[in-house]
């Protein structure tokens, strides 16, 4: 089974879900009769690689609202959301716009 390499970042304070690495390179199972979607990807993301306070990253079968996803730059609304196949190389962006005070 092939793979697709994407890298994905997270800033506005979500670094602190994640040991305070706001870089991650990751590989995700992708062919063509089912490739991987965004969707995935948040999943992966919440099973792999936090260790604890996961709602405040997903809620229900999404990310939460006050976090704004950016693939390859560009507002994921534009870009079918949790239905975007992943393509290698894309970078994803997640940023909390939600902040304590």
């Amino acid at each position: 089974m092939a793979a697709v390499n994407i890298k994905v970042e997270f800033s506005g304070g979500m670094e602190l879900l994640f040991n305070n690495i706001r870089q991650h390179e990751l590989s995700l199972p992708s062919d063509p009769a089912q490739p991987a979607k965004l969707r995935d990807l948040i999943f992966y993301i919440r099973d792999n690689l936090m260790t604890d306070k996961k709602d405040l990253f997903v809620d229900k079968d999404t990310v939460r609202p006050g976090i704004l996803v950016l693939i390859n730059d560009t507002d994921w609304e534009l870009c079918d959301e949790l239905e975007y196949e992943l393509q290698d190389k894309d970078e994803i962006v997640f940023i909390s716009t939600l902040h304590g005070g």
